[in-house]
């Protein structure tokens, strides 16, 4: 398989070139909506694909998923499966190094396993399940490794590309050093310099990356605020030149002169369910949850040009979108009423939201919280900041639902499995039935060439809307500012809900 390099790729696909060169002396400082407990990849808030931008610039993946999310060489140059789908053979890129010298070579991506598989359920979703799925891990000499699985499973080349193939150097992992006792030294185009939990990341740019220094500026910054006013602001003193803004601030910031930049993303806000509650456990109370949430009002009036409502997971472009699913729930309150009724709550019922505290989820949930008043849903916030949403799933588990800005997949199952299947990562319940988890299983076994698979994939989507296991809000995608020509190479990442910054440049004469 022939790889363009990451920065030339990105620059074609964004569409963007910077006239007059770019600086490679200045520094990258981001203003984004969510922050980092930790550096370590496999920790459980770093699950969330919101939380990966600085971790895909420190920890490089031994499989590279392009901005569509197709599976290219990474650390891996190839890979292999057997006809069953139960061993993938990776061949491995030579000549590269950690941050602190170490070499990468076939026994460290055995050792990040072993670390990973030690943590068993203490480690995020992405990680957990992969390692879950290996049997045992077999090297030959410095760059190849036999990974074989539990079970025929076509997903690894997806799951590779995601945390569960950050490679961390060895020097890291001694002592089996996890979370904030962990080191955060990987092999990407960025070494840490300093890390302040859930305030502020500094990085350096690693010249003796694999792949060049490419032009990247000296370092990247990244700095959490979850107010998108303060995000704006610090672009406009300078203190930030490239800033994740919220959707409402789109004409604003373009009438303060900077350049917007809409990322369309395979991405939805979405709000999650625990079925094991008795109001959210009934289905005609969930149906009537659907029926009463108008979805084109609330993409109307706080999605500003940059969403569409939606019932499913996925954006309209997503061969996983169901075209007639999005006619299943029209917004019909008297029928929202009636299903309430039916579902044993005639006077209606309460429901308490984990609200993670951002602008933008405030106004979103009020304008929900408002519709359902209609009907009888009487919503009460338990309000807490964005870094503690994993307490929504972690027992003692934490309210009836939570809104998320469910940030996509590479592999569409993927989003099945960890929003609506049994222990996913955003589920706190069981699955909304075990049909679900029986086509979760089915579409596992599969190899993701066969157009089979993706037919099961549609069954899935009925069902889950059918079953109101999640309820779907509209899609939404990444809004960024910053002065007219100063950031390139920041094309739409579908992957995750975080776009890639590996590759950003700034221009030649921009700090």
């Amino acid at each position: 398989m022939m790889r363009i390099p990451t920065f030339l790729a990105s620059l074609f696909l964004s569409g963007a070139a910077i006239a007059g060169g770019t600086n490679p002396n200045a520094m990258l400082i981001y203003y984004d909506a969510v922050s980092n407990q930790t550096l370590d990849p496999r920790e459980p808030q770093n699950n969330s694909s919101f939380a990966q931008g600085p971790l895909m610039a420190i920890f490089d993946q031994l499989i590279y998923l392009d901005p569509k999310g197709n599976p290219t060489p990474g650390l891996a140059t190839s890979w292999t499966y057997n006809t069953e789908l139960t061993e993938i053979v990776l061949k491995l890129r030579p000549n590269v190094t950690f941050h602190n010298g170490e070499k990468f070579n076939a026994a460290v991506v055995a050792r990040n396993f072993q670390a990973a598989t030690a943590l068993g359920l203490r480690a995020g979703f992405a990680v957990s399940e992969t390692m879950s799925q290996i049997a045992s891990v077999e090297t030959t000499g410095e760059d190849t490794v036999k990974i074989k699985l539990k079970q025929p499973n076509g997903q690894m080349p997806y799951l590779l590309g995601s945390q569960a193939g950050m490679m961390i150097a060895p020097a890291s992992l001694e002592g089996d050093a996890f979370g904030v006792a962990l080191k955060p030294i990987g092999s990407g185009p960025y070494k840490v310099r300093s890390f302040d939990s859930n305030i502020k990341t500094v990085t350096d740019r690693y010249d003796g990356y694999w792949d060049g220094p490419r032009g990247r500026p000296a370092g990247f910054e990244h700095q959490y605020v979850n107010d998108g006013r303060a995000r704006l602001n610090a672009l406009r003193s300078g203190q930030a030149n490239l800033a994740l803004i919220d959707p409402r601030q789109i004409a604003e910031a373009k009438s303060a002169g900077f350049e917007v930049l809409i990322n369309e993303k395979n991405s939805t806000w979405d709000i999650y369910l625990n079925v094991k509650r008795d109001n959210i456990g009934r289905l005609k109370m969930r149906q009537a949850f659907m029926h009463a949430l108008d979805r084109a009002a609330i993409a109307e009036g706080l999605g500003y040009g940059a969403s569409k409502p939606t019932a499913q997971l996925f954006a309209s472009s997503s061969p996983a979108w169901v075209k007639e699913m999005e006619t299943l729930y029209p917004y019909d309150p008297a029928k929202a009423k009636k299903l309430l009724a039916e579902a044993g709550y005639p006077n209606g019922v309460d429901v308490t939201w984990v609200l993670l505290n951002t602008t933008e989820y405030k106004q979103i949930a009020e304008a929900v919280q408002a519709m359902m008043a209609e009907v009888g849903i009487r919503i009460k916030f338990d309000v807490v900041d964005i870094s503690q949403y994993v307490t929504f799933r972690r027992p003692p588990t934490r309210g009836d639902i939570m809104m998320a800005r469910w940030g996509g997949r590479p592999d569409p199952l993927q989003a099945f499995q960890e929003v609506t299947g049994t222990g996913g990562s955003v589920n706190a319940g069981d699955a909304a039935s075990p049909e679900i988890d029986a086509l979760i299983d089915k579409a596992r076994r599969m190899d993701p060439a066969n157009p089979e698979r993706m037919k099961v994939i549609h069954q899935l989507g009925k069902v889950t809307t059918e079953l109101a296991a999640h309820f779907g809000i509209m899609t939404r995608s990444a809004v960024y500012a910053y002065k007219p020509g100063c950031i390139a190479g920041l094309p739409p990442y579908l992957p995750t809900g975080n776009d890639r910054i590996n590759d950003v440049t700034i221009g030649e004469n921009c700090k």
